[in-house]
């Protein structure tokens, strides 16, 4: 028996893949399935191939094809075809670009003024990195699709139940506040920005929560097509298609990838910074003409991050650590999970990378930047 505390993005994916491999799996949820507490909700989630290392360049090209196998076991649309770009005076698109031809993924460089005629409602200074193969994630529709998919496989998910012990002599014994137990082999922890109050005997790496708030703006032209955007100078932001988040009409999601409030998954206020509104509504009104200045909409979520923007995805014992994933987890999330699920059936270790104790390392804010 395997068990999963966490149903958000990465403890769904971690059963949905236990179970379509014939492990008896009990994923636990403390809230509903979706809930919007944590991490993982929302319709809108960039997946993108552009990143300034050659690892995480290698890994969001198997977790494209994971989608893609997600998508066909579940008969659910997840993965949304965009097209990404990459600018601003802070960052050299050379360099990723250079990363993607080694990796042989489509991508063009692209000087002001041919930006500017592809995307007119969108204001550009400097050359733009383009790569057709970026997209938006449904983060609600994959977490539902992944806990459905695992209990017609078998799994048994509760909700609505929070675990309050785990005792490991041998075997674990779990306990839940509402006086169940459960007898697992092994316990998959993807708790996200509750992974730091729990009382694990695990040698975990130091980690920070904030809450981030992300800002919706209309489209001025309903029918323009957006592309996903990472933005860096003296602002780091990102920007993709809102989905359902945005209301009724088509709008874009944009907000501060840094600069978020330090929290705790208990404490946190729900409520958006004013001065990132500001700053990010200064952004839009100055960059990207195409849409309204004024917020239509607007959210927080919880970043968990590592002091070098790695992921946790590790066993210890009987337990498996499997977040957190530092503000750029989601695209890789079928992904994750089969790594996890690897990691519980002892068919793998742990990527160097990724263990839980190691060396320390600070990582340049931004160069990972994307939910």
């Amino acid at each position: 028996m395997i068990a999963v505390v966490g149903a958000g993005l990465m403890g769904a994916a971690t059963a949905w893949q236990l179970a379509r491999q014939g492990h008896p799996v009990t994923l636990i949820e403390a809230y509903d399935i979706g809930h919007r507490h944590g991490s993982s909700h929302g319709s809108s989630r960039i997946f993108r191939r552009a990143y300034a290392d050659p690892f995480y360049v290698g890994l969001t090209g198997r977790a494209h094809d994971l989608w893609r196998e997600l998508e066909d076991d579940t008969s659910t649309p997840l993965l949304r075809t965009t097209g990404g770009l990459d600018f601003g005076e802070g960052r050299d698109p050379a360099a990723p670009a250079g990363l993607l031809a080694a990796a042989g993924v489509p991508h063009e460089l692209l000087d002001a003024g041919a930006a500017a005629e592809r995307w007119p409602y969108i204001r550009f200074d400097q050359q733009a990195l383009y790569h057709p193969d970026a997209g938006v994630v449904d983060a609600d529709r994959t977490v539902a699709a992944c806990a459905r998919r695992a209990v017609e496989l078998g799994a048994d998910v509760w909700t609505g139940v929070r675990v309050t012990g785990l005792e490991a002599p041998g075997k674990v014994l779990l306990r839940t506040d509402d006086g169940r137990e459960l007898v697992a082999d092994t316990v998959v922890i993807a708790a996200g920005a509750w992974l730091p109050e729990l009382e694990l005997p695990l040698p975990l790496p130091p980690l920070r929560v904030t809450q981030q708030q992300v800002f919706h703006y209309r489209q001025r032209d309903p029918s323009a097509q957006w592309p996903t955007l990472i933005w860096d100078g003296e602002l780091h932001l990102y920007g993709l298609p809102s989905g359902n988040d945005g209301g009724p009409l088509p709008a874009v999601k944009v907000a501060e990838h840094d600069r978020g409030t330090p929290t705790t998954a208990r404490t946190r206020s729900g409520l958006a910074d004013p001065s990132s509104r500001a700053r990010v509504s200064g952004f839009v009104r100055d960059r990207l003409p195409g849409l309204e200045p004024d917020p239509v909409g607007e959210a927080t979520c919880l970043y968990t991050t590592t002091p070098d923007e790695d992921f946790v995805l590790d066993r210890h014992g009987p337990f498996v650590v499997v977040s957190p994933c530092s503000g750029h987890g989601a695209k890789f999330t079928p992904l994750i999970g089969a790594l996890a699920a690897d990691l519980a059936t002892g068919r793998a270790d742990a990527h160097p990378r990724f263990r839980l104790g190691r060396p320390a390392q600070d990582a340049p804010v931004t160069e990972q930047h994307t939910e």
